[in-house]
């Protein structure tokens, strides 16, 4: 089980304040393994001739566009606007259903990055501490190794630092998942605003 328990480092507030009923899931954001196409579209769902449409070369080419972070929702908005005006309601769904895909595949890549890094830094901290049990035992010591003490306080001033960083940066890396989900139900309703009522 994933325990974060340096004592300095929650004593200065950087502990994750993780749901530990996953305990590979670092997160404060409750953890949503799959997204499903019913959870970010109200529009008609898709049958097999709708999933052949989505692997179509020219859907697929505008759903890699619009699965891009660095598009502003606005501008993949006019360019679904654009495909709508020359295209049939199926193949906008198909559109829909080859950009979900799309962003799902990303986020399950993060979500398994954001696990391997909650490993990493539960290993970090199984360092950091043996390194700490080991400072102690040398400091109680009579004779003193102080060659071994300098190494160890040298090495737990690195790790540490390096902790702390992987720490604030975990809060931008635990909200891709929730910035992908947002994209696709926006990119969901943009799509369903050009289908039939």
């Amino acid at each position: 089980m994933l325990r974060w328990c340096i004592p300095a480092i929650l004593a200065a507030g950087t502990a994750m304040g993780a749901d530990f009923s996953d305990p590979d899931w670092p997160c404060i954001q409750r953890k949503q393994p799959h997204l499903s196409l019913g959870q970010v579209w109200s529009g008609p769902l898709p049958d097999a001739a709708t999933e052949e449409l989505a692997r179509g070369p020219a859907i697929q080419g505008l759903a890699q566009e619009l699965e891009q972070r660095r598009l502003p929702v606005e501008e993949a908005e006019g360019r679904i606007a654009r495909f709508a005006a020359d295209h049939e309601p199926q193949e906008l769904v198909a559109l829909y259903v080859a950009t979900f895909e799309r962003i799902e595949s990303v986020r399950n890549r993060v979500m398994a990055g954001i696990t391997r890094y909650a490993h990493s830094q539960e290993a970090l901290d199984r360092r950091i501490n043996a390194a700490r049990t080991e400072m102690g035992q040398l400091m109680a010591a009579e004779d003193k190794d102080f060659d071994r003490i300098d190494a160890l306080e040298e090495q737990l001033d690195w790790d540490t630092r390096i902790f702390r960083e992987r720490q604030q940066s975990l809060t931008y890396v635990c909200e891709t998942p929730v910035i992908l989900e947002r994209r696709a139900f926006a990119l969901g309703r943009a799509v369903t605003q050009h289908l039939p009522k």
